[in-house]
Parts: structure tokens; C-alpha cells; sequence
């Protein structure tokens, strides 16, 4: 008998971090909840580090959910801004990491082919495909509803043989 398997995506980000959550059962999924994590732009790089991270494990806290999936990062060509985003990413990784969870890695091109349909694609796109496959979904910010979408891809990938690898080696 299948279990219901409640996913959080994690849309990183230092400004703001979009989150995520929904059940999947079998080939059928349901929204949960979601919405953006905040960070004072006025305050210290550390400082704000520190509101992505108590503001992340208070939603997992709360959610509970078994897996999680964060999008990659992508490399732009500001070296600062690209990291400062990887430090945001470590935050999104380290919460789920340290509340026992799995935590599952995904390109924005594949959350947009899981999707969309094809790995190229705009917001718009994105956020109509997420309103189709989950009609219940709202979301507060395009971070919001991107992290939907790494929930969704991850709940589309989380059978492949490279994920279940992952999860037997861990347990």
C-alpha cells in the first residue's frame, strides 16, 4: 500500500525564499501550503543568514514534511550576487539536513521540464502549469510558486533509480 510522502521545495534566495509544500501519493499530488521566508535587507549578511534559517526550520517545524528539494544554483555574472546566493542555498540545505530529512538537488531547467514540459520556459509558464496541476495552490510570490514547482519535480523524480540509491544508502 502506498504512503502519503509530504515534500517541501525550497526556491533559495537571500532576499527572499520561496517554500513549498505538497503530499504525493502514487502518481497523484496535493497542495499543502506555501510562501516566502524574508530577510531584512538593511541588517548584516550573517544576520539575515540567520532569519532564512529560523524562519525555514519554524515551516518545517510546522509542516513536517519527509523530503525535501532545493534548486540549484545558477551561475551568473555577478560573483558577489552569485555568492551570496550560494550562501542562501546553504541555509536551504543545512534546515531540512539538520531536521533528518533528504535533501534532493534539482536544475532549473529540469523543475521546468517536470513542469512545462520543456527545460526553457518563463514565470508565467511556470505558474500556470503549477494553478493546472494544483488547483488549490496559491502562492504570495513568484519564490513561492517556484519552490511549488521543485516540489513537484521532486515528487515526479523521487522513484527514479539515482533517488532510491540515495535513500537506502541513507537509512
Amino acid at each position: 500500500m502506498a504512503e502519503t510522502i509530504r515534500i517541501i521545495g525550497i526556491d533559495p534566495g537571500l532576499r527572499r525564499t520561496g517554500w513549498g509544500v505538497v503530499e504525493s501519493l502514487g502518481n497523484s499530488l496535493r497542495f499543502v501550503a506555501s510562501g516566502t521566508v524574508r530577510s531584512d535587507d538593511k541588517a548584516d549578511l550573517a544576520s539575515r543568514l540567520c532569519q532564512l534559517h529560523d524562519g525555514l526550520a519554524e515551516i518545517l517545524h510546522f509542516h513536517m514534511p519527509h523530503e525535501a528539494a532545493v534548486e540549484a544554483t545558477f551561475v551568473n555574472k555577478d560573483a558577489t550576487a552569485t555568492l551570496k546566493l550560494g550562501q542562501a542555498r546553504g541555509i536551504a540545505m543545512l534546515v531540512p539536513a539538520r531536521a533528518g530529512l533528504r535533501v534532493a538537488e534539482y536544475a532549473p531547467n529540469a523543475v521546468k521540464k517536470s513542469v512545462i514540459g520543456v527545460g526553457h520556459g518563463d514565470k508565467k509558464q511556470i505558474h500556470m502549469m503549477v494553478k493546472v496541476l494544483l488547483p488549490k495552490a496559491t502562492f504570495d510570490t513568484d519564490d513561492a510558486a517556484d519552490a511549488i514547482a521543485i516540489a513537484i519535480c521532486h515528487a515526479h523524480h523521487r522513484q527514479s533509480p539515482a533517488w532510491r540509491l540515495a535513500r537506502e544508502s541513507a537509512a
